[in-house]
């Protein structure tokens, strides 16, 4: 039995960038995602690593990394059956990857930032390698959000803080991947965590959730779509630029943007008018309910 697992397929990523070769824009994410087992022949080829990239509008780049029992050694066998056991583990064949429907928030482990282990046992170790990896890219990345799920998943989110975006290269994210999954092959082989994750890394997309009032000053040239409640009524929303955040007072002022949901439909392209340049909105840090980046303009 320990034979037949250690012959098993360890790692298989897909890196897929979602956009097109000739998209230019900054907010496709690039991630990185855990595909189903190849056939047994795959195993049994004399060269069992392979790379394949395929030039479709869904750019794709898979790598295959296999151990054998004679890479493993006989030393440590018993430990690298400590979490495929573990009744908390799903078999990796069963996986399906897992997709989130909730609508994003802050700390969710998401696009809202933050950190979520939700009780996985191994956790806090594969966070630690996360952020052990993360010291070789210097001070200008960030962990943006880092998220394990029971079922195995590691989800990983970088923030790059010199981009306009906050998006990584594509090269960040793959010389990232590599390292972080090798940190996480060398830990699972000692038995310190399952040696069957699923690891994904993307950057954060352009449906991350800007903190208010800690991001705003790094985009506050771009415009923001900003969901709010004001003392009577119900929410809104706008798209707006902040135009002043008061620390002492704990509020932010705003103005609106100059984009087509802005303007008069029966205006014919001109731009804002004078009173909607005028126009502003001042509210405390708790009424706004959702800051997000605006990209339609």
């Amino acid at each position: 039995m320990t034979a037949n697992i250690t012959r098993r397929i360890q790692t298989l990523l897909l890196y897929r960038i979602r956009r097109t070769l000739f998209s230019s824009s900054p907010f496709s994410p690039i991630a990185i995602r855990r595909l189903p087992f190849l056939p047994l022949s795959y195993l049994q080829a004399p060269n069992p690593s392979f790379f394949h990239l395929s030039l479709s509008p869904l750019i794709t780049l898979r790598y295959l990394n296999t151990l054998s029992s004679e890479d493993e050694g006989h030393g440590n066998q018993e430990n690298l059956l400590q979490y495929e056991t573990n009744e908390e583990i799903e078999p990796i064949d069963s996986w399906e990857e897992e997709e989130d429907e909730a609508e994003a928030k802050i700390g969710d482990g998401g696009d809202g930032g933050g950190v979520v282990l939700q009780n996985c046992p191994w956790g806090e170790r594969a966070l630690s390698l996360a952020r052990e990896v993360l010291l070789q890219f210097g001070d200008g990345m960030e962990l943006f959000s880092f998220k394990t799920t029971p079922r195995g998943y590691i989800y990983v989110r970088l923030d790059k803080l010199s981009n306009e975006y906050g998006c990584p290269s594509m090269e960040e994210i793959e010389s990232y991947s590599r390292e972080y999954k090798k940190r996480v092959d060398e830990v699972g082989a000692l038995g310190e965590i399952p040696n069957d994750l699923a690891l994904e890394v993307s950057s954060p997309g352009a449906e991350r959730v800007l903190k208010v009032p800690d991001d705003l000053d790094r985009f506050k040239d771009m415009p923001m779509r900003v969901s709010y409640v004001e003392e009577v009524g119900p929410e809104k929303n706008g798209v707006f630029y902040v135009e002043s955040v008061e620390t002492e007072s704990g509020s932010c002022a705003w103005r609106l943007a100059d984009v087509k949901e802005n303007r008069d439909p029966s205006a014919k392209g001109r731009p804002l008018s004078r009173k909607q340049k005028d126009w502003r909105l001042k509210l405390p840090y708790a009424m706004f309910k959702k800051v997000t980046l605006y990209l339609d303009y």
